[in-house]
């Protein structure tokens, strides 16, 4: 397998990239990060993407996240992204951009893979959820290593609206909430997600997973473990990395 990728993780607000040790989910290269543009049509996205691959010198396979439900490389969905994404062929359109192979999937997914292979994730069995808390809320589901793509739990309704919208880390910053406030919010969200999936671990992610031991000790009525992330926000990158070298391992056990 080769040991080396590189992976790029479109973001609403920037779009980075960096080369992956795949042994151990290890940046080779320093991180390097562009603007998203915005509007973040599909066109001037790619030529982010392909300014991207440039920087690096990368002349092999490309893995790339989107903010959106991906299937077969066509994005029909686009949080934070221009709604010309919606019904795209855009692992087609990245693919001639960066005129290098593409591998597209779903960045919470991706974060959902790294986390599996290379952090808290590791070696854990049963039905795994990972959820990146950031402007939305982002999952991935696990049974047994396997993922499920595109779950979309972010969009649960919580007390009438989409749960991002009430217990996202933006909602957080948002509504100016205590860290015992939002983890009230946290708790009423993933009370109802364990009703649905019955989780055997959930994994929270996200840049505000840093400051874990701020608001996790304080969710309540929560069956399941929860743990942090190891790879926080670099696991959408490696995620995307281990995808472009293995294509089929977002469907298998890492």
């Amino acid at each position: 397998m080769t040991t080396e990728m590189l992976g790029i993780d479109i973001g609403g607000t920037g779009m980075k990239g960096a080369t992956v040790n795949l042994s151990d989910g290890t940046f080779t290269r320093e991180r390097f990060r562009i603007d998203t543009p915005h509007p973040a049509a599909p066109k001037p996205v790619a030529e982010v993407a392909a300014k991207i691959v440039e920087h690096f010198g990368w002349d092999g396979p490309v893995g790339i996240t989107f903010p959106g439900v991906v299937i077969g490389g066509v994005t029909m969905s686009a949080a934070n992204m221009s709604r010309h994404w919606i019904g795209r062929d855009a692992q087609a359109l990245l693919t001639e951009a960066t005129g290098r192979p593409v591998t597209l999937l779903n960045d919470a997914d991706a974060a959902g893979i790294a986390e599996m292979q290379h952090g808290s994730g590791r070696d854990r069995p049963g039905t795994v959820v990972v959820l990146t808390l950031g402007t939305g809320i982002g999952s991935a589901l696990f049974t047994n290593g396997v993922l499920v793509p595109n779950t979309e739990f972010g969009h649960l309704k919580l007390h009438g609206k989409d749960a991002e919208a009430h217990a996202s880390a933006k909602a957080r910053e948002n509504h100016d909430l205590s860290w015992e406030k939002w983890a009230k919010r946290l708790s009423d969200y993933m009370a109802h997600l364990e009703a649905l999936i019955s989780p055997s671990l959930i994994i929270v992610g996200g840049g505000v997973s840093k400051k874990a031991d701020r608001f996790i000790p304080l969710i309540k009525g929560v069956r399941a473990p929860i743990l942090a992330a190891t790879l926080v926000n670099n696991a959408g990158i490696v995620g995307a990395a281990m995808a472009s070298a293995a294509p089929t391992l977002q469907t298998r056990r890492g």
